[in-house]
C-alpha cells in the first residue's frame, strides 16, 4: 500500500475523531467542509454526463441545511423541500432552457450530498448542550468516567463510525484474501465473500457497542444496528461506484492523495446517517428497559 494512502488515511481518521469528539459547531463546520468538496465532486460527475445542474445554488442551500440541522434538527426537514423549490426556481430562469436531467441532478445533489449527510450533524448534537464545556457548544473530556458519561450523540456517532470502519476493513481484507464470487458488475472488485464478512464485522461491532452502552434489548439491538449500517454502507459504496461508472471516471476526484476524492471515502456514510439517527431516537426509546 502506498505511503501516501497510509498517511492520508491517518490524517482523515484523526480529523474525523477530533471533530466528532468536539461536537457542536466544530463538528458542523467540519461536515460543512466535507459536504462542500463532496458536492463539488458530485457536480463534476453530473457535468461529465452533459448535465447542467444548479451547482452554486445547491451548494449554498446545503450549507444552510447543515447549519439548521445543528440549530434545530426538526426544522431541517422543512428546509429540504424549500431548498428544492429554490433550486427549481433558479433553473427556470436560466438563459439556457433547463432539462429534466438538470433538475434531477440538482435535486439529487441536494438529497445525496446535503440532506442525508445532515443526519450526522443531528445525531452528534444529541445531548451535546447539556455536556458542553467549550465555546461554540463544544465538548472535551476533562476526566474519564467511562463511555456512559459521554454525550449520547458522541457515543452513538462513534459506534456508527466504528461499524462502518469494520464493514469497510472487513470487506476489503476478506475480499482480497478469499473473495472469488463477483458481487456486482457495477464494482467488479467487490465480492460476495467480502460483502458478507463486512456486514458480519459491522454486526460484531454493533453487538459489542450495544452491550457496552447497555442498550435496551441487547444483543438484538446491536445486531439490528450492525445489519443496518453494514448493508447501508455497502449500498452507499455501490451507488457511488455506479455514478463514477456512468460518468466514465475511476475516482470522483483527486483531493485525497492515494484515495481519490471525498466521495470515494465518504460514500459509505451517506445512507447510514438517517438510519442510525432514527434507530437511536425512535426505535431504542420504544424498547422496554
Amino acid at each position: 500500500m502506498p505511503w501516501s494512502r497510509i498517511l492520508s488515511g491517518i490524517v482523515l481518521i484523526a480529523f474525523a475523531l477530533t471533530i466528532m469528539l468536539l461536537g457542536g459547531w466544530y463538528f458542523t463546520a467540519g461536515f460543512c467542509l466535507i459536504i462542500y468538496f463532496g458536492q463539488l465532486e458530485y457536480f463534476q460527475l453530473a457535468r461529465a454526463k452533459g448535465f447542467a445542474p444548479a451547482g452554486k445554488t445547491t451548494l449554498v442551500v446545503s450549507q444552510i441545511l447543515l447549519v439548521v440541522s445543528n440549530l434545530s434538527p426538526n426544522l431541517a426537514d422543512a428546509i429540504f423541500p424549500v431548498a428544492g423549490t429554490l433550486i427549481c426556481f433558479y433553473l427556470l430562469f436560466q438563459p439556457k432552457l433547463a432539462t429534466i436531467a438538470d433538475i434531477s441532478a440538482s435535486i439529487m445533489g441536494l438529497f445525496y450530498g446535503g440532506y442525508l449527510p445532515s443526519y450526522w450533524v443531528r445525531l452528534r448534537s444529541l445531548g451535546q448542550l447539556e455536556a458542553s464545556n467549550l465555546p461554540l457548544d463544544g465538548f472535551w473530556i476533562t476526566s474519564w468516567q467511562g463511555f456512559g458519561a459521554l454525550p449520547s450523540g458522541l457515543t452513538n456517532t462513534l459506534l456508527a463510525f466504528l461499524c462502518i470502519w469494520a464493514a469497510d476493513i472487513g470487506a476489503y481484507t476478506i475480499g482480497r484474501w478469499i473473495g472469488r464470487t463477483r458481487l456486482s458488475d457495477i464494482s467488479p472488485k467487490k465480492t460476495v465473500e467480502g460483502a458478507v464478512f463486512g456486514v458480519a464485522a459491522s454486526v460484531a461491532v454493533g453487538v459489542l457497542g450495544s452491550w457496552y452502552l447497555n442498550w435496551s434489548g441487547w444483543p438484538i439491538t446491536g445486531v439490528a444496528l450492525g445489519l443496518l449500517i453494514g448493508i447501508a454502507s455497502l449500498l452507499g459504496d455501490l451507488t457511488e461506484s455506479m455514478m463514477k461508472r456512468d460518468a466514465g471516471v475511476k475516482d470522483s476526484g483527486q483531493l485525497i492523495p492515494g484515495h481519490g476524492g471525498i466521495l470515494d471515502r465518504a460514500d459509505s456514510y451517506v445512507f447510514t446517517a438517517p438510519l442510525v439517527y432514527y434507530f437511536v431516537t425512535i426505535v431504542l426509546p420504544l424498547l422496554p428497559k
